[in-house]
C-alpha cells in the first residue's frame, strides 16, 4: 500500500514541473493586472466613490481575471501529452491546483484595494467572482473536449466577454444577477449565482473525462 502511494506521489511530482512550464502565466498575469487596475478605481475616485461604483469595479476585475483564466488549458504540446499514461482529468486538476492559490491571493488583493467604506459585501461579490471564474474554466474544458485546438483560450475568452456584456444588457429582470446590495433581490440573485457556480463546476468535471471514441465514428479510441 505504501509503495503504491509513493508511486502515485512520485507521478504527481513528476507532472508538476512540465505543467508549470506550460500554464499560460503571461495571459493570466496580464488579465490579473488589468483586474487590479479596475479594483483601484474607487480609491482613485476618492470621496466620489460609491458602493455601486466599487461593486462594478470588482465585477469588472472578476471578469478580467476570468478572461485570463480562460487560457488555462491552452497547451501547444496537447497532442504530444495525449499519449502519456496520465489521464486528462489529472492534468486538468493539476492546472487548477496551480491556479487556485494565485486566484485566491489575487482576489484578496483586489478586495483590499477597494476602500473599506465603499467595499460591497465580501461574501456576495466573492461568490460572483468564483462563478465567473468557474464559467471560464468550464468553457475551456468544453472547448478542449469538443475540439482538437491546442489554444482554445482566445475563443473561450471572447465568448465569455460577449456573454457578460449580453447578460448585463439583456438578462431578464425577474432573474436578475447584477443587482446592488441594497436591492431586495440581492439574496435571490446570489442563489442564482450559486446555481451557476455549481453548473459550471459540473460541466468542468464532465468535460475532464476522456472521450472513448473520436467524433465521426472512426472507431479508434483516443486520449487528449
Amino acid at each position: 500500500m505504501s509503495r503504491d502511494m509513493s508511486r502515485g506521489t512520485g507521478a504527481w511530482r513528476a507532472l508538476v514541473r512540465p505543467v508549470v512550464r506550460t500554464v499560460p502565466w503571461r495571459a493570466i498575469g496580464v488579465a490579473g493586472g488589468l483586474g487590479l487596475l479596475f479594483a483601484t478605481a474607487p480609491r482613485l475616485m476618492g470621496e466620489d466613490a460609491t458602493g455601486r461604483s466599487a461593486l462594478n469595479a470588482l465585477r469588472m476585475s472578476a471578469i478580467a481575471f476570468a478572461l485570463g483564466a480562460a487560457f488555462l488549458l491552452d497547451d501547444p504540446a496537447r497532442h504530444t501529452t495525449a499519449a502519456v499514461p496520465t489521464r486528462r482529468t489529472v492534468r486538468h486538476i493539476l492546472r487548477l491546483a496551480l491556479l487556485a492559490p494565485v486566484a485566491a491571493l489575487w482576489w484578496t488583493v483586489a478586495l483590499l484595494l477597494v476602500p473599506a467604506g465603499v467595499r460591497p459585501p465580501v461574501g456576495g461579490v466573492t461568490l460572483e467572482a468564483a462563478a465567473t471564474l468557474a464559467l471560464a474554466l468550464a468553457g475551456a474544458a468544453f472547448a478542449v473536449r469538443r475540439s482538437d485546438s491546442t489554444r482554445p483560450g482566445q475563443a473561450v475568452a471572447g465568448a465569455l466577454f460577449a456573454t457578460a456584456v449580453l447578460a448585463s444588457l439583456l438578462w431578464p429582470e425577474r432573474w436578475a444577477l447584477f443587482v446592488a446590495p441594497d436591492d431586495e433581490r440581492w439574496a435571490a440573485a446570489h442563489d442564482r449565482w450559486t446555481v451557476l457556480l455549481c453548473a459550471a463546476l459540473a460541466v468542468w468535471a464532465a468535460c475532464g473525462a476522456e472521450p472513448v471514441r473520436r467524433r465521426g465514428g472512426g472507431g479508434f479510441g483516443f486520449r487528449s
